[in-house]
């Protein structure tokens, strides 16, 4: 797929919508088309392909039995023609409310319209009749037209719910409408139209306000999203409807997959326009892999098979346009306190209680775990430390080693006796440099003649001897050997396969990436899981370099100088395991995510030290580092991987759950794409 501009949305598979609310001037439609094309034309100014305005916003949802009036509804026409002929040189799609003669009734109809012509009018299929709303009064029922044409502007054109409006110029961009309380039957109509391929799901809205609605619209639209696998796009009316018995608050918002994108502020004096990238990449994606999605469209065949499709060319700008979405720099870890706190809870206690079971599961053994002072045995030993205590057994229970090689140092091995030591735990040191010593000399490598030579084979002694002596120990003192490493280690392949870290009879922080981690304690601490010694020790910890320490020298060896920045790689991580998406994408997001510090939210009491920025060409350089290692390296040690609980709907790497790969794989597709834009 050839692409012309690094910098456009509209090259990375989003789609720029706004949901437009403003003031409505009653039974006036010049006045009220006046409008519409004062916000198209804003709109196009941003390079916005979707516009969607309130229900009967050419003359007023309130307007009653001047629904009736002919004069109004001959004006209303006229305003649609103005509308029509100044979309001629605008960008968007256009989706305005009007009323609509047809046949022997008035239909409440949303209009699409895009660069002068009309591409279809839709009809509302349920007009509401109860407590304040009397519609069927005025309004015809238009649940039942399907194959239809109205005559509008001298024209004939699509009429009817059956109607979907494609792109051709930008794949996935497929729009439907549909009106107001049709939103609010259990059955939607939008439901069926995502089945039958819409992927940007519009509302044109009259709903009046009262106290509590504004949220009810909000779950109903979250909930469409969600279901649908959709953006839903809702604009409700607001000033200048009438108020002889209702208010009204001008609600707009843009929901993607049951995440809120934008939103306006309500009972606006002017216009208000909430304004969103959607990301069709990521919804195609998402049905792509639940697969229950299509089941669901082949049992609804009868009605989901018989959509027409309305094609238009959008001609979207290839120009930088920003990107109007919000993206997290951690996408496992969010910046919102209350989400994350939530997020902290939740997969600490999947942790716990996996552990917990498993324990049960198989007669209650000990746990057998090597302590390094670091981030990732740290966690695993405090989970182990609350399934004992859920399980009414003693941390005692827990024989807990740590085991100096070459390169520790003073600062974690102190770290590690003084949390073992807090939690009470079965505490013991075993040094395994005698033993590593003995290895090398025997297989007469340098190092064992003086020479520092620190090689692989160095790096590895060490680690498959603590894997080695944990096993051996567990066989001796009736346990299991808790596994430490985690999901961004196993993505990356950081970890010696076999009698190394790679192996344990169970790992509780497989699902776990580096990023999510560090929060995690810092939540063990602030939430008061352990007591206060114990919170302190867990502080220091977190204030460690991260670092294999295998190699001597007088500098710490850093694991992220030489792999990559762990934020990078879980962030590409996220978006690959997640939805699949492209490397050059990515790079895409990671920029706009990752190049001003000083921009966008940053996670809670994130330290301020380390709130770094990455450019465009740091970014490239890890994520082929990334693509090189997971794609073409790495499956083999994650097809033999232990068990252990998946935690974030991120995903998992177990090759019984998310992802399931050839460990003989070539990574050239991914650099290709990479080499796009070079």
């Amino acid at each position: 797929m050839p692409q012309s501009n690094f910098w456009s949305i509209y090259q990375h598979g989003f789609a720029r919508v706004a949901a437009c609310t403003g003031h409505t001037v009653i039974a006036d439609p010049p006045a009220n088309a006046e409008a519409v094309l004062r916000q198209a034309r804003s709109c196009a100014e941003e390079g916005v392909a979707v516009a969607v305005f309130p229900e009967m916003g050419l003359c007023g949802y309130s307007i009653e039995d001047l629904l009736l009036q002919d004069a109004l509804l001959d004006q209303v026409e006229d305003a649609v023609a103005e509308v029509v002929a100044g979309s001629a040189e605008l960008l968007p799609v256009l989706v305005v409310g009007a009323p609509l003669r047809h046949r022997n009734r008035v239909y409440n109809c949303a209009v699409v319209a895009h660069r002068g012509r009309v591409l279809g009018v839709v009809p509302k299929s349920y007009p509401p009749n109860y407590r304040e709303f009397y519609e069927r009064r005025q309004i015809g029922d238009g649940a039942d037209e399907r194959g239809g044409s109205i005559r509008l502007g001298g024209e004939s054109v699509p009429f009817g719910v059956d109607l979907l409006f494609s792109a051709e110029d930008v794949p996935g961009l497929v729009l439907f409408a549909e009106i107001c309380e049709d939103m609010w039957v259990p059955v939607p109509p939008s439901a069926e139209a995502a089945l039958a391929g819409a992927t940007v799901l519009v509302n044109l809205s009259g709903s009046p306000i009262t106290v509590g609605r504004a949220e009810d619209r909000k779950l109903l639209c979250r909930s469409a999203s969600s279901r649908c696998l959709s953006a839903y796009v809702y604009a409700a009316a607001g000033l200048g409807e009438s108020t002889t018995d209702l208010s009204w608050d001008g609600q707009a918002m843009v929901y993607e997959n049951g995440v809120l994108l934008a939103e306006t502020e309500r009972f606006p004096l002017g216009d208000e326009y909430a304004v969103a990238d959607v990301d069709l990449d990521l919804l195609r994606q998402e049905r792509m892999r639940m697969g229950t999605f299509d089941d669901n469209r082949r049992t609804h065949s009868a009605r989901t098979s018989d959509f027409r499709t309305v094609s238009f060319e959008l001609a979207p700008p290839q120009t930088d346009l920003g990107l109007r979405r919000r993206v997290e720099r951690f996408p496992f870890v969010p910046a919102d306190a209350e989400r994350l706190a939530q997020d902290c809870y939740e997969a600490y206690n999947i942790q716990v209680e996996g552990l917990q079971q498993r324990l049960a599961a198989i007669g209650g053994p000990k746990v057998v775990i090597g302590v390094s002072g670091g981030l990732d045995s740290t966690h695993a030993l405090i989970v182990a430390a609350r399934a004992m205590d859920r399980a009414g057994r003693p941390r005692s229970d827990i024989l807990a080693w740590t085991l100096p090689g070459f390169a520790t140092s003073d600062h974690t091995k102190d770290n590690a006796h003084k949390l073992m030591a807090a939690l009470g735990v079965t505490a013991a040191e075993l040094d395994i440099t005698p033993t590593a010593r003995l290895m090398l000399q025997e297989m007469g490598h340098p190092f064992a003649s003086g020479e520092p030579v620190y090689d692989v084979t160095f790096e590895n002694v060490q680690a498959g001897l603590r894997t080695d002596y944990l096993f051996r120990l567990a066989n001796q003192r009736g346990g299991i050997v808790l596994g430490t490493g985690d999901l961004s280690e196993l993505a990356l392949g950081w970890s010696t396969y076999g009698v190394g870290d790679q192996m344990s009879h169970y790992n509780v922080n497989s699902g776990v990436p580096k990023t999510l981690i560090q929060h995690l304690i810092r939540w063990v601490i602030t939430s008061g899981q352990h007591d206060e010694e114990t919170g302190r020790t867990l502080a220091a910890i977190l204030d460690t370099e991260i670092s294999p320490e295998l190699v001597p020298g007088e500098e710490m060896q850093s694991t992220e100088s030489k792999i990559g920045p762990y934020a990078l790689h879980d962030f590409t991580l996220f978006h690959v395991l997640r939805y699949g998406f492209r490397p050059s994408k990515i790079a895409f997001l990671a920029w706009h995510a990752w190049h001003d510090p000083k921009t966008g939210a940053w996670p809670p009491n994130f330290p301020e030290a380390k709130r770094v920025a990455y450019d465009l060409p740091e970014i490239r350089h890890w994520l082929e580092v990334f693509c090189r290692r997971f794609f073409a390296f790495a499956q083999f040690k994650r097809s033999a991987m232990p068990n252990g609980p998946k935690v974030s709907a991120g995903g998992s790497l177990s090759p019984r759950g998310d992802w399931r790969a050839p460990s003989d794989s070539s990574a050239r597709a991914w650099l290709r794409d990479l080499e796009r834009f070079d």
